[in-house]
């Protein structure tokens, strides 16, 4: 495992790359509506994107064919913007990163279209609680295992599953860098914490089981039994007390 730590430099480029995420996040938010396709909000996003001298750098990855993974409902991580329209009722994630001189930057949030069932607008409360709970064990000292469970308790306190099969994860100059992130573990296990690391952390919670399946696309996982996911991350910079969010303001 090769875990880097970034100098002031490097942070500084990667909290530019972050704000531009979270511009395009505030900017994309508004579009989220009833009859919107997933490929205009891609386009959208990407437009917005390249505007600020930066690059959505999900687009190419691995062939991945957009700029931003769109998944709907059930749909946990990776799905394809294309004609489907949404509805009244859905839940959207918008997951995307933003390569800016160098430096990438990962965030996604859950989107509440029209009028959501209640048990539904818990479930995107309670999975950015997750994440919350999960960045405040951030700090030199602690252990990654720290996070994991932090996360997994948050997520069984209330009444979700976690996905097992996918994970946070390091970033730098590469979208996916050591350590892994995982969304459950034991407490104090794993790397150890240290200033200047930065870690996108990132809990993808189902409302029913667990369990997930891969699409024919080669992409898209959704929770087998249709249960809605959500889906929250951060970019995140261990400091020399606890943590800053780079995808932020």
């Amino acid at each position: 495992m090769k875990v880097t730590i970034k100098s002031k430099r490097e942070i500084d480029l990667m909290r530019e790359a972050g704000h531009i995420n979270f511009l395009a996040h505030q900017m994309i938010e508004p579009y989220i509506k009833v009859g919107v396709t997933t490929k205009e909000l891609d386009k959208r996003i990407h437009d917005f994107v390249v505007k600020q001298d930066a690059y959505p750098s999900c687009l190419g990855y691995e062939g991945f064919p957009a700029s931003a993974c769109i998944s709907v409902n059930d749909e946990v991580v990776h799905g394809i913007p294309g004609n489907r329209k949404l509805k009244n009722g859905d839940i959207v994630k918008l997951d995307f990163t933003v390569r800016k001189n160098g430096y990438e930057s990962d965030m996604t949030r859950t989107y509440l279209v029209g009028e959501v069932d209640e048990r539904v607008v818990q479930l995107v409360q309670d999975t950015k609680g997750a994440l919350e709970a999960g960045m405040e064990m951030v700090k030199p000292g602690n252990q990654v295992g720290d996070i994991s469970h932090a996360i997994e308790v948050y997520a069984h306190a209330h009444g979700l599953s976690v996905v097992e099969e996918l994970c946070g994860h390091g970033i730098g100059t590469d979208m996916h860098e050591d350590p892994e992130v995982p969304n459950f573990g034991e407490a104090h296990t794993g790397l150890v914490l240290k200033p200047g690391m930065v870690i996108a952390i990132e809990p993808m919670l189902n409302l029913g089981k667990k369990d997930v399946v891969m699409l024919e696309n080669g992409w898209t996982v959704v929770s087998e039994d249709g249960s809605p996911s959500a889906h929250f991350e951060h970019t995140v910079c261990v400091t020399e007390d606890g943590y800053e969010i780079l995808t932020g303001e």
